[in-house]
């Protein structure tokens, strides 16, 4: 499988910084990977009851099913998750927030209230 190379200043407009792009690009493709990989155990797991069905008395060596290499195989050839989330990330598809930091007022507030109390 070739390299495919991205040119940085294609995804830094979109994004605040490269490492921002970076965490963004990453999160979104452990998404794509987690869909995938329900996508493919529910296809196999329709695989496997289409077999039993069949064969309910027969053993059936789930390790040589020339169907079960073929959805295998199929995602496979698959582009890789990643590719898919930096396509998503330089055309802007892609949304996110950051988190909000903590506001260390409110614990201060608290500390004047109880000095006053005493």
């Amino acid at each position: 499988m070739a390299v495919k190379p991205i040119d940085i200043q294609q995804v830094n407009p979109n994004v605040g910084g490269i490492y921002e792009a970076i965490i963004v690009a990453a999160r979104r493709a452990r998404q794509i990977h987690n869909d995938m990989k329900i996508e493919l155990n529910q296809q196999l797991e329709t695989l496997a009851q289409l077999t039993t069905a069949v064969d309910p008395e027969e053993e059936v060596d789930v390790s040589a099913n020339p169907d079960q290499l073929k959805i295998s195989l199929e995602f496979e050839k698959r582009p890789k998750p990643t590719e898919y989330a930096l396509e998503e990330l330089m055309q802007g598809k892609l949304e996110w927030r950051r988190k909000e930091e903590e506001q260390p007022e409110a614990e201060t507030v608290e500390g004047k209230e109880e000095s006053e109390e005493v």
